[in-house]
């Protein structure tokens, strides 16, 4: 589609994709998505995005990135029936994080039929500079009917001014990153770790009774504390937290505790795509040894608890945990492509960070590579509470078939992530879990298993 273009869309279920080709030194970019009447949102809840990943209505869900194809996506599910009457149009938006929108090549965005895949839209945005967000697109209601239409517009003010330009009140606090702590060592037996238990679905809070106000003129009865509000008024809401965490080499940790972020389910997500890997060790003929479609991945926890149990979580051996018994740590699943952020997650339940000493996150090679090289991976932690946390993984250059991706410890009730990003190569008949042990020091022992 050329810019300043419609074309009528289905209203039923729609995945709304924002892509890009990655690379060293591109920035990452967020997708976002505004709920309008009369130009604004009627409040704050109208503002979809990875801080606020669905709209009350349920008719706008962030769902969040994956990589497929040469491609880094970013991505929203829209139901348009499910849309208020009201809402005259939802905005599509992207920001950059890091960086402008002149150093992302090949940003697009497409609209599908969530249930065919069938493309119904897309739009190929070019000649950006210097914006740091950017109007991709937008639904519009036309004669009953929805249409999207290709906008373009760019904003230099990042994602704080695009989202205050339609009426939300942004609150952006500055977070200085703590000095890593030193993790505790300990040794000794662990016990098997127990049987899985499902995560069920969070409740959703209490609804408060409104609040009644006495006639017009008539005093309120004695005893009684006044009414703060009329009954057609409603509390102020928190200003919209804009914050992520990215960390790097130069700043690799940060607390939880400052941030917010100790209670609810924390979400760990690997996302990788593999394109080829060639050297020396991988393949001497220059064959690729692994490609994206047989490569499978392990996610996997090691946990040392507060009263000083041990053991992991991982798919092989169907260790996946629990969340709400000891480990209060649960793999959701073993994915094999990590083509979608819905993949492969560890779930921990901040609830119980007391109970944690600390919890190292790790990632093996099951089968299809015998490296991690030509690997681009990123790890997210999702707090249910405060600020995402996210990190690229570094390349790799040896010959490595685990890495250690994030180390978090807790210090006198201060739960701090620190980004490890390190690859670690077995010896000889050293399996990659007793590699990865003997490097952090839990001192436990190991036997075969299989999944």
């Amino acid at each position: 589609m050329p810019k300043g273009s419609n074309t009528p869309v289905p209203a039923t279920a729609l995945r709304v994709e924002v892509g890009w080709r990655p690379g060293p030194g591109i920035p990452d970019a967020d997708v976002s998505a505004l709920l309008l009447v009369g130009g604004k949102v009627r409040s704050d809840a109208d503002f979809v995005f990875y801080n606020q990943p669905a709209h009350p209505s349920g008719a706008v869900r962030y769902e969040g990135k994956g990589t497929l194809g040469g491609q880094v996506t970013d991505t929203l599910l829209v139901d348009l029936a499910r849309v208020e009457p009201s809402i005259e149009k939802v905005v599509l938006a992207a920001s950059a994080d890091g960086g402008t929108f002149g150093q992302v090549p090949g940003l697009y965005i497409e609209v599908r039929d969530a249930a065919r895949g069938t493309v119904a839209a897309r739009f190929d945005s070019t000649g950006a500079s210097v914006e740091t967000a950017f109007v991709l697109g937008e639904f519009y209601r036309r004669q009953g009917a929805w249409k999207f239409r290709a906008v373009g517009q760019g904003y230099g003010s990042g994602l704080e001014g695009l989202a205050t330009d339609f009426g939300i009140t942004v609150d952006e606090p500055q977070h200085t990153p703590p000095p890593p702590a030193p993790a505790p060592r300990a040794s000794g037996m662990v016990p098997p770790p127990p049987a899985p238990a499902p995560f069920p679905a969070t409740p959703p809070p209490p609804v408060a009774p409104p609040v009644t106000a006495p006639p017009s003129g008539a005093p309120a009865p004695l005893g009684t504390p006044a009414p703060t509000m009329p009954a057609s008024a409603t509390p102020a809401a928190a200003p919209v937290r804009l914050s992520k965490v990215t960390l790097t080499k130069a700043a690799p940790s940060v607390s939880l505790t400052k941030q917010g972020g100790t209670a609810g389910a924390m979400r760990v997500n690997l996302n990788w795509e593999v394109r080829k890997q060639f050297s020396g060790w991988g393949s001497k003929r220059g064959r690729a040894v692994a490609m994206h479609r047989d490569l499978d991945l392990d996610l996997c926890a090691l946990y040392e608890l507060s009263d000083g149990r041990k053991g992991v979580v991982q798919a092989l051996g169907n260790a996946f945990g629990a969340l709400h018994r000891p480990p209060y740590i649960h793999l959701d699943g073993d994915d094999r492509t990590g083509a979608v952020a819905d993949g492969e997650n560890l779930t921990i339940n901040l609830d119980h960070s007391g109970d944690f000493r600390r919890i190292l996150v790790f990632v093996t090679i099951y089968e299809g590579a015998r490296s991690f090289a030509d690997l681009h991976a990123t790890v997210t932690l999702q707090p249910q509470h405060g600020a995402p946390v996210d990190f690229s993984l570094d390349e790799c250059t040896v010959p490595s078939t685990v890495c250690a991706l994030a180390l978090i410890t807790n210090t006198g009730g201060d739960l701090v992530v620190q980004r490890e990003a390190r690859y670690l190569v077995p010896d000889r008949g050293v399996s990659p879990q007793r590699t990865i042990d003997r490097a952090y020091g839990w001192g436990m022992n190991w036997t075969p298993g299989r999944k």
